[in-house]
């Protein structure tokens, strides 16, 4: 099965990043929303393949939200709740979901829900590599080239450049890196600081003056796309049929 594009709309911060966190283990490409409003904006700019839904979110129905987006989007829907009367699973059902899952659930199960769906995908349009110049993110093997040579990155560094890259040069915050970058939770920031130490001795040319990995005082770090010299996205399965003039964004 190929890599896809999937958005976690879940309101559980601890929750949404262990499911981020084994998604991209399996080399999907995950973004994340805590909210409806935030979601909607990753939905027109990111076009996922799957969408992970909190029936409970605190902001909105929920269930209204599944109609929309089961009109607006052609992409699965699996929702998540707490809910597990059989009323309720219909009504999700109704709303528009392709699979209900009840909390609590175990990861196997949450994993292999995930792989039943995403064998119905008709196609398949995620991005296998990250392209930004000198610098290559190769997402279904999880590793990272620099000016044609393969840097040699452990899995927590990998995903914390992920993360960053994947924040289209956003500053985050310590704890946003700790809630997306890191599988378990770690109430020590600082560890946030070590890491993107040894990222940039490892990517940045010189280390003291950072270009790619930035400093963003009083708030964290972000990723600096416009050191890039092509800065393109790299799809796989592209239909051609459908819009041959399309080029990398």
């Amino acid at each position: 099965m190929g890599s896809a594009c999937i958005l976690i709309i879940e309101g559980n911060s601890h929750l949404r990043s262990l499911l981020g966190w084994h998604l991209q283990q399996m080399q999907h490409w995950v973004h994340q929303s805590s909210n409806i409003h935030h979601a909607q904006e990753l939905l027109y700019t990111r076009c996922p393949n799957l969408v992970i839904l909190e029936a409970e979110l605190p902001e909105g129905n929920s269930l209204e939200f599944c109609q929309w987006l089961q009109q607006q989007q052609q992409c699965l829907i699996l929702m998540l709740s707490s809910r597990k009367t059989e009323a309720d699973i219909v009504a999700g059902l109704k709303a528009g979901a392709d699979d209900y899952l009840t909390k609590p659930f175990g990861m196997q199960e949450f994993m292999a829900r995930v792989e039943a769906l995403l064998r119905r995908r008709r196609t398949i349009t995620p991005p296998i590599s990250l392209d930004y110049g000198d610098l290559i993110i190769d997402l279904v093997h999880r590793r990272v080239r620099l000016k044609g040579n393969l840097i040699d990155l452990t899995p927590q560094e990998f995903s914390l450049l992920y993360v960053l890259a994947q924040a289209g040069g956003m500053p985050l915050t310590r704890s946003q890196l700790l809630q997306r970058a890191w599988p378990d939770a770690i109430d020590n920031p600082r560890t946030i600081d070590t890491h993107v130490l040894s990222l940039r001795k490892k990517i940045e040319i010189d280390p003291r003056q950072p270009s790619l990995i930035q400093t963003v005082r009083n708030v964290g770090y972000r990723f600096n796309q416009e050191t890039s010299t092509i800065g393109k996205w790299e799809h796989n399965h592209r239909d051609r049929r459908q819009n041959p003039e399309v080029a990398p964004a």
